[in-house]
């Protein structure tokens, strides 16, 4: 993303800060010799010190040639600033986002109600919860391409006028014979959801600080877990199974809906007044070094091979879409889990939905802190990850035993961990492939997601109505191990991380950008060495 070689501090016990410097002229031959060679993961061995301190020597007898006017603009360009305006952007975008998660499972948390008034089976209306995971494979690419291309706003911009003008046009499906209208209303809901759920590592990574980035990765993704969490506890208040009074439900569903429509017209001019690509000056060092718009030769595709090239990569995105999907597949289901093991229990199927989402917001929050802490990103991974796994087989043999508190529980406890997980991938990610483009990989980590989705839910359903809960959510079990055990195999290098920390060390390291076989982005090679600190254990 940047032309030419990237410039990066090498850590060192007894330096203090100089500068970062992107150097962009460098002939390739000098780049080779500046490189320290047998460097490890705890401290590099003397002769690397040495031909550092030689190579930095050179560079700065360079420099002093250099016409000082020149030094100022360079050391400006390195400049850092949090803005507030940085809270704004990310209230806005939370609370759209929350609008959108609402309209994706409104349908499903009270399937029983839309299954008899639009005369559907409980599949079809599964299909209003699936059609969000099927849109968003295909689009993903055209939509992240965007987001590299065009920036923030105009992404930001389309996805909440497409939720916009889904939640209107479902106000026009309030019918008996109208399902066929509030599928296609959900289908450009799903297509806006595709231009959301990629944007939380990118606005936490373009307008916030290196203290603060997994926390605020983690309350964008907040917005969308309590827009479920909203979804699981109004619809039953708002529409009621009155079984006996069609036009009562005809009126309370048109509330539901006009209601919607309202707050999402109010969200979408406010993202058209605040959202912005990025503040004038970058929030920390890992984006100072990058553009503020990418290069000519930029290639998406070239962006897209390299991240199937990065194995560590891979298996997170297999991990990853199997602990997403089995949350969506959950949500979707679980009315109907609730409902065959407990008899007319619509509205604490809702409020299970509701312990199990809100609990997901509590992890999720903590796990963003405790990130921002310590940066051990694999380690907590693998940590809640093999909690969510012991919380789903506590799930599992509890839901049948005719205790609906302890339902709650054991949801909530489920939820906790399960959602929790999201922001702590996406996080993940963005460490191990900086510095690609933050949106790529988000969006091809919800890609993984809504395909698991898709077929677990569809797996799930198929067991839960032909056999029991029981059989889908054992199902899930295995599928939730397979992802942990993967879990453990990612090389964790904490690439971003290194970026930013570079201020508090002396030394420089010049890299190419060629880079047939290592780490290859658009741009800017970055080559495993020091600077990219692997994860220890505690």
């Amino acid at each position: 993303m940047v032309a030419g070689e990237l410039m990066q501090e090498h850590v060192r016990a007894d330096g203090s800060p100089e500068r970062i410097a992107v150097d962009r002229k460098l002939p390739e031959g000098a780049v080779r010799d500046i490189l320290p060679a047998g460097t490890g993961d705890t401290g590099l061995d003397k002769e690397a010190l040495e031909e550092a301190d030689e190579s930095e020597a050179m560079l700065a007898g360079v420099g002093e040639a250099k016409d000082g006017e020149e030094e100022q603009k360079h050391v400006q360009c390195l400049q850092t600033r949090l803005y507030w305006s940085r809270f704004v952007v990310l209230a806005v975008f939370s609370l759209y986002s929350l609008v959108n998660a609402f309209q994706w499972i409104q349908y499903s948390i009270i399937a029983h109600v839309f299954t008899r008034f639009y005369q559907v089976s409980n599949d079809t209306i599964n299909w209003l919860s699936i059609v969000y995971m099927l849109a968003y494979v295909p689009l993903i690419f055209p939509a992240t391409w965007l987001l590299d291309r065009r920036g923030l706003r105009l992404t930001a911009v389309l996805g909440a006028g497409l939720n916009c003008a889904g939640a209107w046009l479902k106000c026009a499906s309030v019918g008996p014979g109208l399902f066929a209208v509030t599928m296609v209303a959900q289908v450009i809901c799903s297509v806006a959801q595709v231009f959301i759920l990629g944007l939380p590592s990118r606005i936490a990574s373009v307008w916030f600080g290196p203290k603060e980035v997994s926390t605020a990765c983690a309350t964008a993704v907040l917005g969308n877990q309590l827009g479920t969490a909203i979804g699981f506890l109004l619809p039953p208040v708002l529409v009621p199974n009155m079984s006996n009074d069609e036009e009562l439900t005809t009126h309370n569903i048109r509330v539901m809906f006009y209601g919607t429509a309202a707050v999402s017209t109010a969200l979408f001019i406010l993202t058209l007044i605040v959202m912005k690509d990025r503040p004038p000056l970058p929030p920390s060092q890992a984006q100072a070094v990058l553009p503020a718009a990418p290069s000519e030769d930029y290639s998406y595709r070239r962006s897209i091979v390299c991240l199937m090239k990065n194995k560590a990569f891979v298996l997170l995105l297999i991990s990853y879409g199997i602990m997403t999907g089995s949350f969506y597949s959950v949500s979707t289901i679980l009315n109907q889990m609730i409902m065959s093991c407990y008899k007319d229990q619509e509205l604490n199927a809702g409020r299970i939905g509701l312990t199990l989402v809100v609990a997901g917001m509590v992890g999720s929050i903590l796990c963003g802190l405790w990130l921002d802490h310590t940066k051990t990103y694999k380690m907590t991974t693998l940590l809640v990850n093999f909690l969510t796994f012991v919380g789903m087989l506590v799930f599992t043999f509890t839901l049948n035993l005719d205790n609906i508190y302890l339902v709650f529980f054991t949801a909530g406890m489920l939820g906790f961990f399960m959602t929790g997980y999201l922001p702590v991938g996406f996080e993940f990610g963005v460490e191990i492939t900086y510095p690609e483009s933050e949106g790529t990989s988000s969006g091809l980590l919800n890609a993984s997601a809504q395909i698991f989705g898709i077929l677990f839910t569809l797996i799930q359903g198929k067991l839960t109505t032909d056999y029991n809960p029981m059989a889908g959510n054992l199902f899930l079990c295995v599928w939730i191990f397979l992802g942990l055990v993967l879990t453990g195999f990612i090389k964790s290098e904490l690439k971003r991380h290194n970026v930013n920390i570079g201020m508090r060390v002396k030394h420089l390291q010049a890299v190419p950008t060629e880079c047939p076989a290592e780490e290859k982005t658009n741009d800017i090679k970055l080559k495993p060495s020091l600077s990219f600190a692997r994860e220890t254990s505690l």
